[in-house]
């Protein structure tokens, strides 16, 4: 079947979505429900501990594997009734490389643009394109087994690129890599996107999460236990505060005691409101400091990090997460 091309997705369409997915081992219950709706053209994280299920997702979405219940389509395609369709629009870069280090980056190219029935010249072209974007060009006659870790991942990612992939999944794809390489492979993935590819990551590094994502959900327990964009799910824990700093003695007192719930620092001249960091509470906070006459030399914004989300929401206590579902945030579809 004709692979199609990435212009066949239009900037507002639906990459990936998942109605109730679910699959067990046994008696083991891995996914119970999962919901899933990803815009084209964007970069979508999912969460999670080890054991949650992230993989598992990405198998059954890519159609290595078969779920247990539930719907789902990727690129237009039901992963169930048309999985040659879904494979001919997705590409698959998991965290354990499938480069051979016994033959050459530019073999390694090669084979892929065979197995995807691309003539001898388009393959020796696209493999040349490739190789000069991923920066491999100098070790492309060098046998993939001498290439760092980063390397070989930049290798992998290119061999998934040879058949014009619309979707990508990566699982994990910066395991193991070290913080310059991790980086790098965060300029390829805004790259992709760029293009117009959709990005399907999953990660445990939460500061990944943070710097490319549009949308992020956390799995936990087999089920979404949140999402919405970064900001979104740190405004989910408590701890957010807006902190007014004065040079003005005069105007700090006034601050600190028209302000009930205000928490002031007199030797910092200092006052620590609570706040989850909205729009809205931030032009309550602006409105009562204009009402009461009050000007603060600087008001800065402090909302948790993915790190406090992510413990919270991944706890021990399975009804954690559960109760956090009635009010997670929606983000919105780009």
């Amino acid at each position: 079947m004709p692979m199609s091309s990435r212009s066949d997705v239009q900037p507002s369409s639906v990459a990936v979505s998942a109605v109730g997915l679910r699959k067990s081992y046994g008696d083991k219950t891995v996914l119970d429900g999962v919901d899933l709706r990803i815009p084209a053209g964007s970069v979508f994280a999912l969460l999670g501990p080890n054991g949650a299920g992230k993989t598992t997702v990405v198998k059954i979405l890519s159609t290595l594997i078969s779920g247990g219940g539930g719907q789902a389509q990727v690129g237009g395609h039901d992963v169930v009734a048309e999985p040659h369709a879904v494979r001919g629009v997705i590409g698959v870069t998991g965290q354990f490389s499938a480069v051979d280090g016994l033959i050459t980056g530019e073999e390694n190219m090669l084979l892929m643009a065979d197995l995807h029935h691309l003539s001898k010249a388009e393959g020796r072209r696209v493999t040349a394109e490739l190789l000069e974007r991923f920066d491999l060009v100098e070790a492309a006659k060098k046998p993939a087994a001498s290439y760092s870790g980063g390397m070989k991942r930049r290798l992998d990612i290119a061999m998934t690129l040879v058949g014009g992939p619309r979707i990508i999944f990566l699982d994990e794809p910066t395991t193991g890599l070290d913080p310059r390489a991790r980086h790098t492979m965060w300029g390829i993935i805004r790259e992709l996107v760029t293009d117009g590819v959709t990005v399907f990551l999953t990660t445990q590094y939460l500061e990944e999460a943070d710097e490319l994502a549009d949308h992020i959900a956390v799995l936990h327990d087999g089920r979404i236990a949140a999402e919405g964009t970064a900001d979104q799910l740190k405004r989910l824990i408590p701890g957010g505060h807006v902190r007014l700093r004065f040079t003005d003695p005069a105007a700090y007192r006034s601050a600190t005691t028209t302000l009930s719930e205000a928490t002031g620092d007199e030797e910092s001249l200092t006052v620590r409101i609570p706040s989850d960091g909205s729009q809205r509470e931030l032009r309550s906070i602006l409105d009562w400091l204009d009402s009461a006459g009050i000007e603060a030399d600087e008001l800065t914004v402090h909302t948790p990090d993915l790190d406090d989300v992510f413990f919270a929401l991944t706890s021990t206590t399975d009804d954690h997460s559960r109760s956090s579902q009635p009010n997670q945030p929606k983000a919105d579809v780009r």
